[in-house]
């Protein structure tokens, strides 16, 4: 590894750090609940979609409209997979992460903000304004999962990052009720029963909400995390080497080289069902706002249930069998799944999945830290387990949009979604046995 000077040495454990990282998954995860999961796929659909006919226009190119969605979600993600090696390796040299994480959170809230002129006349306007929102937000997520070794001991990583978890979906609960009331009661807020405007002025609530509640973050983390390296050749070129230092590391550990294929699977299918499940209700199921937004609400409060249930098995039993565990309920949601036909339906398959969203994405961040050699490279370390989870989107939401154009069902599309998770189950399934044979 490329030797520093100087190096900063940060407390771990020190509480007003701790509560400022937590404070961030309470501001951006507003992007994830009313953006990608809840009022914007619903708004989108509405708006690209005339009774039975779903193709739209994009600078003249005609596509399925949920096709095109999916596809600005992988084209985001490719985006943020390709950059971050280089940004998180900058940052590594320059210690500046912290100002890597404010810029992409500026890029993405602006983005949502941006959402707020989407229309039926503005089709490009939206698509690139949402692509922007999920390239701020995947961007700021390598810097900030980056930060969780430097401020926490191995010992309650699980427990701060589940509380981060659980931060986040109160705060995205508490923004969507804000939001859902002005979309269902729009008289109150002296709208008409049809307008488009609660929903416009409900993106333009993520741009304030995540700029606002993200400076209270920045005011509290460290601004320099461990100093200046040495420089060495180009600091581009270095970016990558870096990246390629961190996968020879990664190719000679047994165990974060399965973990990170079991991973990969899982994040496919975990991602690619927060970002498509609102939008196969309404497109698929025909379900309306009033079922679809309080059903997405519902999720985030049973997913603060789910994280927090999921560090606690995690302790009893080990991070990879509660893992494991995870997976196969994931599994059998995706079977459920493409049986639905209904709201009821619909909301049984949000329950199951708001318990393990929770659990299985707090548990992969956290093992993924206790894996680490010891070093003081974790932002390279962290871009690694990023790019990885941005390809696992890319491949997921790709390869959906691919089954939905070939096939002209979305239920198909969900059915790949399981044979992810299966693939995933089989690697840590591997590596369990690895373990327990040693």
């Amino acid at each position: 590894m490329i030797k520093r000077k100087d190096i900063q040495v940060i407390k771990k454990g020190d509480p007003k750090v701790v509560n400022a990282w937590v404070m961030y998954d309470w501001a951006n995860s507003v992007y994830q609940l009313t953006i990608s999961s809840a009022i914007f796929p619903i708004y989108y659909n509405s708006v690209t979609s005339h009774g039975s006919e779903f193709i739209v226009s994009f600078f003249g190119f005609k596509v399925i409209n949920t096709v095109l969605y999916s596809w600005a979600i992988a084209a985001a993600y490719l985006l943020v997979a390709l950059g971050s090696p280089l940004f998180s390796s900058i940052a590594d040299y320059t210690g500046r992460r912290k100002g890597f994480m404010r810029a992409f959170t500026i890029i993405g809230a602006t983005g949502c903000g941006m959402l707020f002129f989407f229309d039926a006349n503005h089709i490009e306007l939206g698509i690139i304004s949402f692509a922007i929102g999920t390239l701020g937000y995947g961007g700021s997520i390598v810097f900030y999962n980056s930060f969780l070794p430097v401020i926490a001991e191995p010992e309650d990583q699980d427990r701060i990052s589940a509380r981060g978890y659980s931060m986040g979906y109160l705060g995205g609960v508490i923004l969507l009720l804000f939001n859902l009331l002005m979309i269902m009661k729009p008289e109150w807020f002296g709208f008409t029963k049809d307008s488009d405007m609660p929903a416009r002025i409900s993106f333009l609530s993520v741009f304030v909400w995540w700029i606002g509640f993200s400076s209270l973050t920045f005011r509290r983390l460290p601004k320099y995390v461990f100093g200046n390296r040495t420089a060495q050749g180009r600091i581009l070129t270095n970016g990558y080497r870096e990246l390629q230092i961190v996968f020879e590391e990664v190719r000679k550990s047994f165990r974060l080289s399965i973990y990170l294929v079991a991973f990969f699977f899982l994040m496919m299918g975990i991602l690619t069902t927060m970002f498509m499940a609102s939008i196969f209700g309404e497109k698929q199921l025909k379900l309306g706002a009033s079922v679809l937004i309080p059903t997405v609400l519902g999720i985030q409060l049973v997913a603060m249930f789910g994280a927090w249930f999921f560090a606690k098995l995690s302790g009893r039993i080990g991070n990879l069998k509660a893992l494991i565990i995870s997976i196969f309920m994931w599994i059998a949601v995706c079977i459920y799944a493409c049986t639905i036909q209904g709201a009821v339906g619909f909301i049984i398959a949000a329950v199951f999945i708001g318990i393990v969203m929770g659990g299985s994405q707090s548990l992969a961040r956290s093992t993924y830290s206790k894996m680490l050699p010891d070093t003081t490279d974790h932002t390279s370390f962290f871009s690694f387990y990023d790019v990885m989870e941005k390809l696992a989107t890319v491949a997921g939401t790709f390869a959906f949009g691919i089954i939905e154009t070939i096939t002209g069902s979305m239920r198909y599309s969900v059915l790949s979604i399981a044979i992810f998770f299966v693939t995933g189950l089989f690697f840590l399934l591997l590596l369990l046995r690895r373990e327990q044979a040693a």
